[in-house]
């Protein structure tokens, strides 16, 4: 149970972490072989991430939770496939993905965040943080990079079961906080921010991932901003 009447709950990859270093990866194994084929090393990782979020989600809401780490390599070949390689497996390795893979455990900071965390904590907040990552890779991300994320205020879907955007996953993180006052969301992906609002926070979105806000697909954030140190500063003002 959280001690203060003040809660916000950050989602990790993406909006803590950029995806930048997995891009680095994939342009650095093969990106010379992937713009011979007219494929953006970027556009095929985004491609390969955003399939693995889908196949991780989709398997939880059937009712058979797979941890996302063990969807996503699997997907490498696939991915190649619908960017148009006749055979995938002369083009790439397995080699060639894990190489990539880890490049993704390996991610770098948001700019910005550990000013953003100050100032929200300064203000009365506890910051938690929520991923549909494993506890070991993610948290990792805020250890290896000198952001300070207690253990404490840490959760993982794979030890709740369900992964996001299912209502249940925010719901484990309300049964946590008091009654004092509505909690916040903030993420850099609009599905996700956007849930955490239809289940029971208040939303607030930073557009440094995904640049277009997409109200009407999403509906309207309480807070928007550009930054993380400006979604913070928004975030203590709204809750005046």
């Amino acid at each position: 149970m959280s001690t203060t009447s003040k809660n916000i709950v950050f989602d990790v990859v993406g909006t803590c972490v950029s995806y930048d270093n997995f891009y680095k990866a994939i342009d650095e194994r093969l990106g010379d072989k992937l713009r011979a084929e007219g494929i953006k090393p970027k556009l095929l990782g985004f491609a390969w991430q955003e399939a693995a979020e889908r196949e991780y989600t989709y398997l939880s809401i059937s009712g058979a939770y797979v941890p996302f780490w063990k969807v996503f390599q699997p997907l490498f070949h696939r991915m190649l496939w619908m960017a148009g390689i006749e055979d995938p497996r002369s083009f790439a390795t397995d080699e060639d993905s894990l190489y990539m893979v880890e490049a993704y455990k390996k991610l770098d900071k948001r700019p910005g965040i550990d000013e953003c965390f100050k100032k929200l904590r300064d203000a009365g907040f506890t910051v938690w943080a929520l991923t549909s990552g494993d506890t070991a890779r993610v948290r990792g991300y805020f250890t290896s990079n000198g952001v300070d994320m207690p253990a404490e205020n840490f959760v993982s879907c794979d030890t709740l079961g369900v992964g996001k955007p299912a209502p249940g996953a925010y719901a484990a993180l309300l049964e946590k906080f008091g009654k004092e006052e509505k909690p916040w969301f903030a993420a850099a992906h609009t599905w996700d921010s956007s849930a955490a609002q239809r289940n029971g926070f208040k939303s607030a979105w930073c557009s440094v991932w995904e640049k277009e806000e997409c109200v009407d697909i999403f509906g309207k954030s309480d807070v928007t901003a550009d930054t993380l140190p400006e979604l913070a500063d928004k975030v203590i003002a709204a809750s005046k």
